[in-house]
């Protein structure tokens, strides 16, 4: 039997050289993106032959079985599955940064749904996609032939798009893989504008220089990148590693109890798979505080709802949720590209280095094709404005040539023109021999000269067309470009702080008895006269009243001490903004407060100052002085502040500078000044020792710390107040009943002492009611009364309104 030809090889060998051509295949044209457009094959044949078939984003919109037909017969001889996915995830908001693909129907959700079939959907280009292939038409990128030689398709899209940076993309290929993240196009078109402007000096162009434009990927589905090192590394080698987490808030529920409300995931995270894993967490008793677990998304946007039990400490179950489910990830960067055809790692700068590239030849050869064709028309123009200035002896020839042949070879040798121009002038109609249309072929010569000369000045300078790519991506980003989404957060371990990106201004911050805390501005609320009604400061509930209302730095380090005698610390900053008639955040959103555990008194330390005292007072009357240092370094879970009797409560806490005279005020009238060195120094966990003698039936009002040339505002429940000069008060010994301040017969009338500041009259104070109104006034229109007197109205009030806080609102004073 003839078996044919046989012929002897070495397995291993052939094995190997097959081997190698099936990776490079992989690598090639299948698996990994070119560096220039940021597309692989697939990709790119769906848009160019979505192109082809005139799906423009002002066309009808076709079926997908349609374009996937199109796309495999011409170009891509694979499943029809792989062009469909491919063509769905370019459709998806949540995968793409930037969708290329307009899709109508049901093309999957990040619960991982899969889309529905292709003869249910339909597609068409979206409109940022027709900037991928603008140009194409011009001869602007090379072209090979399709699997079957019978067509030609694009090597590669002329790309005004950097789509390889904005979209980013994912693949496997044998022995590697690529991983690049999406960026924002504002960033991106911004870090190429300043390369271009610094060309010339590219090798001298840091990392450090382009990242002050591109601040970190931007992810379609939102969420936080925590710290900078794995963006840094990921830009200045193509490798890193970036830590992504969910955003969620903490929000208070009826009865007590709280809720975490997670609004954005990390990307390519399976929202359904998330959701399931949290379950999961909670049937096997990981997480013991959910109570229950909802996903309440919707067309407003993205919300999975945890309840928890009563007396659960949400940050301490928000923590162990980042810590066990995918709410906090990381995506590995490795930014792999194929560079003239071989793969190659893309640092920050080489990437977008080649884009550029890319488009400077682009644009080179789209110029030279342009001005190709003006040079043709140019010369047919010539031939034809030679026959008008020839009229008559042109039409002559022509009538006695015997056929159009003649003609033509007549018209070559009687006007020395050549065959095309000699063959525009036959196909010439007659209508365009009126002396209007005369002009137009004029003008247009004009015009097509003025278009040669700038064209052959363009390509002979390389700066111009340097200067075209800058334009078109400036372009780009005034017509396309949008907010970031991704939010970034620098960790303390990283070189970037946090407080760099904070802007140091004066605010005004209030806490309810609920605890719900919000700052705003400082000129939210304008001075109005002594008496009256104020504007409405914070939207509170019915049962809830203003506790706290002090002022602060956006960079100053607020310290919460509460009942308990412990105190927490955060930054100013770190208290989100609001509106004046906001209600605000939960405090336990800031501050790892147990559930019943109260803030009692709020002190501000200001940003780099570390000396003076923490001064504390109970509601008891027992005094405290303890050195700020003791302070500077507050953990989360709080830190003993001083240790309480049975019964006792630390109601205020004020900032004193060693040599300060100090002093308390009763509900009920009585007024103590001491010495502040009267009061030893004591370690944190110290209790303390007597600072006022106390009735049966009184108790501490408030305590602050005497100033020079002073006078003390006393303010009661009703809203009357009056001010008094410190220099009234004598000293007296620590641990005595004092002296009073008040009138106790005016005391029916005007309600008990609720606070007291020391002020001057070039101060400002802001008076806030239980009902949440607000009162700015200057200190100089409440009235200057005798130490006894009962004082004037300051603030009306509406019936069973009361008076809840005061506050003075000079920057930098103490608040308490």
């Amino acid at each position: 039997m003839d078996i044919g030809l046989v012929r002897q090889i070495d397995i291993e060998s052939e094995m190997r050289v097959a081997y190698l051509d099936y990776a490079m295949s992989v690598i090639v044209a299948r698996a990994l993106p070119d560096a220039r457009d940021g597309l692989k094959p697939v990709h790119r044949r769906v848009l160019f032959a979505m192109h082809d078939m005139g799906l423009r984003p002002t066309s009808a919109y076709k079926k997908s079985a349609r374009i996937v037909g199109e796309v495999l017969g011409k170009y891509h001889p694979h499943g029809d599955a792989a062009v469909y996915e491919t063509m769905a995830r370019m459709a998806q908001d949540f995968s793409m940064r930037y969708p290329l693909v307009d899709g109508q129907g049901n093309f999957g959700s990040i619960d991982g749904d899969s889309p529905a079939a292709m003869r249910y959907t339909e597609a068409r280009l979206a409109r940022i996609a027709e900037e991928m292939l603008a140009d194409i038409d011009k001869d602007t990128v090379d072209w090979i032939d399709n699997f079957d030689a019978s067509l030609q398709e694009p090597q590669v899209l002329p790309a005004r798009l950097p789509n390889l940076l904005l979209n980013g993309t994912s693949g496997i290929a044998v022995g590697m893989a690529t991983n690049i993240p999406p960026h924002n196009l504002g960033e991106i078109c911004d870090a190429i504008a300043y390369l271009i402007d610094r060309y010339d000096e590219y090798d001298d162009v840091a990392v450090a220089d382009l990242m002050q434009f591109v601040k970190g990927p931007d992810f379609p589905t939102g969420g936080l990148i925590l710290g900078r090192e794995g963006i840094e590394a990921a830009y200045g080698t193509g490798h890193g590693r970036v830590v992504m987490r969910a955003v969620a808030q903490i929000e208070e529920m009826k009865g007590g109890r709280h809720r975490i409300v997670v609004s954005e995931i990390p990307y390519q995270i399976n929202k359904a798979t998330l959701v399931e894993k949290i379950a999961e967490l909670v049937r096997e008793d990981r997480i013991k505080d959910i109570a229950d677990l909802r996903d309440e998304t919707d067309r407003q946007g993205l919300a999975i709802v945890i309840e928890l039990k009563r007396g659960a400490q949400p940050n301490s179950v928000l923590n162990r949720l980042y810590k066990y489910t995918p709410l906090q990830c990381t995506f590995g960067v490795n930014m792999l590209a194929l560079v003239d055809g071989e793969p190659r790692v893309l640092p920050l700068k080489r990437a977008l280095q080649v884009y550029i590239e890319h488009r400077r030849q682009v644009i080179t050869r789209r110029s030279q094709f342009e001005l190709d064709k003006a040079r043709q028309r140019a010369h047919i123009l010539e031939g034809l404005l030679v026959a008008l200035a020839n009229l008559d002896a042109v039409i002559q020839t022509i009538r006695e040539s015997p056929s159009a042949d003649t003609a033509r070879d007549r018209l070559m040798q009687r006007f020395g023109l050549t065959e095309a121009q000699a063959q525009a002038i036959l196909d010439l109609q007659l209508r365009r021999l009126a002396a209007l249309e005369r002009q137009k072929i004029e003008e247009e010569f004009a015009q097509i000269k003025a278009t040669i000369a700038y064209l052959e000045d363009l390509l002979g300078d390389p700066r111009k067309i340097i200067g075209l790519v800058k334009q078109d991506v400036l372009d780009l980003k005034q017509k396309y470009g949008d907010a970031r989404r991704t939010q970034i957060v620098a960790d303390a371990a990283e070189h970037f702080a946090e407080e760099d990106l904070v802007a140091r201004e004066h605010v005004l911050i209030s806490i309810t008895q609920r605890g719900y805390v919000k700052r705003v501005p400082i000129n939210t609320y304008r001075a109005q006269s002594r008496g009256g009604r104020g504007v409405t400061g914070m939207a509170t509930r019915e049962e809830d009243a203003v506790q706290f209302l002090f002022t602060a730095n956006t960079l100053d380090t607020v310290l919460y001490f509460t009942d308990r005698g412990k105190v927490y610390a955060e930054k100013a900053y770190r208290i989100p903004d609001s509106s004046r008639t906001g209600k605000g955040i939960p405090l336990i959103n800031l501050i790892n407060i147990a559930p019943n555990e109260r803030v009692t008194a709020v002190v501000v330390m200001p940003s780099g100052n570390g000396g003076g005292f923490v001064t504390m007072l109970t509601r008891r009357g027992r005094i405290k002085r303890a050195h700020m240092a003791e302070f500077a370094s507050v953990r989360p879970s709080g830190l003993i502040a001083i240790t309480l009797e049975a019964g006792d409560e630390l109601g205020w806490v004020t900032l004193t500078h060693g040599s300060e005279d100090i002093i308390i005020v009763t509900r009920h009238g009585q007024a103590l000044r001491f010495t502040e060195s009267s009061v030893r120094t004591m370690g944190r966990t110290a209790s303390g020792v007597r600072a006022i003698r106390l009735r049966d039936d009184d108790a501490v009002a408030g305590m602050d710390v005497v100033r020079p040339d002073g006078e003390l505002l006393v303010v009661t429940a009703r809203g009357y107040a009056k001010r008094t000069p410190t220099a009234e008060y004598t000293a007296h010994s620590r641990h005595t009943a004092g002296m009073r301040t008040y009138s106790s017969r005016s005391l029916a009338a005007t309600g008990p002492i609720v606070d007291v500041r020391v002020v001057s009259a070039s101060d400002e104070i802001a008076l806030i009611s239980a009902d949440g109104m607000v009162l700015r006034t200057p200190v100089s229109q409440i009235s200057r009364q005798g130490r006894t007197a009962r004082g004037t109205i300051a603030m009306r009030l509406r019936e069973g309104d009361s008076i809840a806080a005061v506050a003075l609102l000079t920057p930098g004073a103490p608040a308490s």
